[in-house]
């Protein structure tokens, strides 16, 4: 029995050193990131999956209250069936802002912008208070800059026009996650857009949501609003784009005024591509298109949406 104390004691006094090292660890790391607020930021961003981009095409204004639109359905059905991930803050690249120079609205609180005219009432009435998003605003601002481009604008008084809080509402109708919103640049490429893109990239490691908001076609003087058929000419475009995402050819898409048929019957003006392109860069070379969702209104406005899902 005397023999048995010494062993005894030494399994006591090795477990209460284990016990006060672990004490120290865990308060050593309460400390550390206690004064360093950052520093639990990026151990949180560290812990979330890459997130993949998206384009989505928004439609008509319509979107937001038209119960027969199968694009209204897919949306509200986003979190269940086609993302559930959480993201930190969200990003749009909306069709609705074009401006010289990139710009981000830097906001504490997102107004909403009715940016359309001649709808039913109930549709002004609508509002989207989503918080706005000023880190991400100047995270989206440094990552451009050091990309090459020299002026990125901030605009302090923005809210989201309807290209980004139509969908958003259906997508997230709690309105609870912070938006910022970058612009086009209509007078510049495909190209130029998808390098914005791909300069964004590293915001998919930091539980930022990356959606470019557009259409796949939108021609609005050539829709058909009595007929039920689809035009022949959105449908060769809307086939041709489908194919070359699928097939990974974005150097097709980046060039596809040249490459895709009836391309300026489809988009008379590139606004509502460029989105397309931005989330195409920030997926990144290797990323596969995925088709979401297609449907078609009026005959000639395509709700072709895709995911790009990034490489892990």
């Amino acid at each position: 029995m005397r023999q048995r104390i010494p062993v005894i004691a030494a399994k006591a006094g090795n477990f209460f050193l284990f016990f006060f090292l672990i004490n120290s660890v865990t308060l050593f790391i309460f400390i550390h990131y206690s004064a360093n607020p950052s520093n639990a930021t990026r151990g949180q961003q560290s812990r979330l999956s890459v997130m993949d981009t998206f384009f989505i095409s928004h439609g008509s204004p319509t979107l937001s209250i038209d119960e027969s639109l199968p694009a209204r359905g897919f949306l509200q059905a986003w979190q269940t069936k086609v993302f559930s991930q959480r993201p930190n803050s969200i990003l749009v690249i909306s069709a609705h802002w074009d401006t010289d120079f990139p710009s981000v609205n830097v906001v504490q609180r997102n107004d909403t912008i009715h940016d359309f005219y001649g709808f039913p009432k109930q549709m002004y009435d609508l509002k989207y208070p989503a918080p706005g998003a000023p880190e991400l605003a100047k995270r989206v601002k440094d990552l451009l800059k050091a990309s090459g481009i020299k002026h990125v604008n901030e605009d302090r008084k923005r809210g989201l026009d309807h290209g980004a809080w139509v969908p958003l509402m259906l997508m997230y109708p709690e309105a609870d996650i912070p938006v910022c919103q970058l612009s086009v640049q209509m007078h510049h490429t495909g190209t130029y857009h998808y390098n914005i893109g791909k300069a964004l990239a590293p915001l998919k490691e930091e539980g930022v949501l990356i959606i470019g908001s557009g259409s796949a076609t939108h021609n609005l003087r050539a829709l058909q609003f009595e007929s039920s058929s689809i035009s022949s000419w959105a449908l060769e475009f809307d086939n041709w784009l489908k194919d070359a995402l699928l097939e990974g050819r974005y150097e097709d898409v980046n060039h596809y005024e040249q490459k895709a048929p009836h391309a300026k019957k489809a988009h008379p003006w590139p606004e509502h591509i460029y989105p397309l392109h931005v989330a195409m860069g920030a997926a990144g070379a290797n990323a596969k298109a995925e088709l979401i969702h297609s449907s078609w209104h009026y005959g000639a406005l395509s709700y072709s949406s895709y995911r790009f899902k990034t490489s892990r």
